[in-house]
């Protein structure tokens, strides 16, 4: 590898992809928050529907083929005739990501007319069309972002992610305000979503290539290697690495193909049935930002699961995989119950209506499942454990589905998100069971649940009481100003009163609390707190 690449320097790169990845992610679930604000519920309705077929590409792109690469090339200086051995790796590599990606371009872009009809709307076709274009960067991005991250340097990668993230942000909301103020036209608004992705994807390969300059080359191989097998490694890796950020996209797509067209069928109006899904999407920013940090954690932390289980000596894997299972439980239920509680404000602050806001209550519990699933199949693929967690998470898919066709006919749009939360439990408690199988290590002991839960009802009990009496001492407020002034209030306090438990009851030790990211300030709190006065 690298001269970067050793354990400090990985860590090093690991932080700051970590960092990359949480402005990435915030900004994805943001920018969601003032687009909705300005198109309404059927404008958002229009965008979601779109979102996950393009994203789907970017994610498998940016996280999946560009980590698989890097992977490949950097096993690739441990061989015989290294620089042959990465020529035809990469040569491989680019002609495949050529033919999938023009593969793409032709599904989405000649197949615009089919699949939008499928949706229910034909009027989605312009968007998937436009969206196709997003394939076409598949190859270049990949290649130069594994180039990146196989010799270690993971700058390049992590400007090139924020840089394309904030393009992309800046042209959907300026390109929404200008079509807003002047057509009004909510599917040309959407078009103008879609097309801030591919502006966006323009933007981070632009970087790249003044990143990389001369130094991504491609001689010719003098010797002769078998390319099925790379074709192979590079499609089970890349779909490994990003298969629990791509499940949350498929639940995705499955929502674009059936809560509409199901909500038709059961007789709903179709203005209805687009704000009605339209409102539904609202809690896809929600649980972006509520698992932004346990996604970010896998990043973190599952490099050292991936080293201590190839060390012969010392603690192996296992405290980090406890540590891990902790914290991502932890983050999990303080986010996803925290929404729950101030759900009716956090609605109408943010969206401007506080329509259903019991569906999106039930919407937000996916945060605890997801902040499970993200870091287990990350450590498990760390540990070269791939077949079952893919397994499972196929499983979760087709509860998924058969869960919307049976729920939305007998309950409506709730009906989704139950089916949502049904796949995503049960696929987080299968990997759960099965990673205490292959480590035999228990996870948390008893204690941990009990303050867990004194923490989560000390936070529930701190918030309904302020609740009650914020509403008496906001009685002059109304709107939107009112669930901004008593949401934002209870937010402050629950977390602070949840983050003071846990460090109080010391759930998680000092130094286990230097090794997540922005754990220092955590743990000075949890010093100064219990020191002796």
């Amino acid at each position: 590898m690298g001269n970067n690449f050793g354990m400090k320097g990985y860590m090093k790169g690991a932080l700051l992809l970590t960092i990359a990845a949480l402005i990435v992610k915030a900004l994805s679930a943001v920018y969601r928050v003032p687009f909705q604000n300005l198109v309404g519920d059927q404008g958002f309705y229009i965008y979601q529907q779109v979102y996950p077929f393009i994203s789907f590409f970017v994610v498998w792109t940016s996280g999946g083929f560009a980590v698989a690469i890097s992977k490949m090339l950097a096993d690739a200086e441990s061989s015989s005739h290294v620089m042959e051995r990465k020529s035809t790796i990469t040569r491989t590599v680019y002609m495949y990501l050529t033919f999938l990606s023009l593969v793409f371009f032709c599904i989405l872009f000649f197949g615009a007319d089919s699949l939008a009809t499928m949706m229910g709307d034909k009027q989605l076709a312009p968007l998937l069309k436009t969206g196709a274009f997003v394939t076409l960067f598949m190859p270049i991005l990949a290649l130069m972002k594994g180039y990146f991250q196989a010799k270690g340097d993971m700058a390049p990668v992590a400007y090139a992610q924020v840089f394309e993230q904030f393009t992309r942000v800046c042209v959907i909301l300026a390109g929404a305000y200008i079509i807003m103020a002047t057509s009004t036209s909510l599917y040309a608004a959407g078009n103008v979503a879609v097309f801030g992705t591919v502006i966006g994807e323009i933007a981070g390969m632009l970087l790249l290539i003044y990143f990389v300059k001369n130094r991504l080359k491609f001689p010719k191989s003098k010797i002769k290697l078998a390319k099925w097998p790379i074709i192979k490694e590079v499609t089970i890796l890349s779909l490994s690495v990003s298969m629990s950020s791509l499940l949350l996209l498929c639940f995705q797509l499955i929502d674009s193909f059936s809560v509409f067209s199901i909500l038709l069928e059961n007789g709903m109006e179709r203005l209805q049935a687009m704000e009605t899904k339209g409102i539904y999407d609202r809690g896809q920013p929600l649980v972006q930002m509520g698992i932004t940090i346990a996604s970010s954690l896998s990043l973190a932390i599952v490099p050292l699961v991936a080293y201590q289980s190839k060390k012969v000596n010392g603690r192996g894997p296992i405290p980090f995989i406890q540590l891990t299972y902790r914290v991502s439980l932890l983050l999990g239920v303080a986010a996803s119950l925290g929404l729950v509680i101030v759900m009716p404000y956090v609605n109408e602050m943010l969206f401007e209506t506080n329509a259903l806001t019991d569906v999106l209550i039930v919407f937000v519990l996916q945060i605890i499942p997801f902040s499970i699933i993200l870091t287990f199949t990350a450590i498990l693929q760390g540990m070269n454990r791939l077949k079952v967690p893919g397994i499972i998470l196929i499983g979760a898919l087709l509860l998924k589905y058969i869960g919307n066709q049976v729920l939305i006919t007998k309950i409506g749009v709730l009906g989704a998100a139950i089916a949502s939360n049904i796949g995503l439990f049960l696929s987080a408690g299968l990997l759960i069971f099965y990673l205490k199988k292959i480590t035999q290590a228990k996870l948390a002991r008893k204690d941990f649940y009990i303050k867990l839960f004194l923490a989560s009802a000390m936070m529930t009990l701190t918030v309904f009481v302020m609740d009650k009496l914020l509403q008496i001492s906001t009685v002059f407020l109304s709107g939107r100003i009112q669930a901004l002034v008593i949401g934002g209030c209870l937010i402050f306090l629950g977390a602070i009163v949840f983050l003071t438990v846990v460090a109080k009851t010391k759930m998680l030790a000092e130094k286990e609390w230097f090794m997540l990211p922005f754990g220092r300030k955590m743990a000075a709190y949890q010093i100064w707190l219990n020191k002796k006065k």
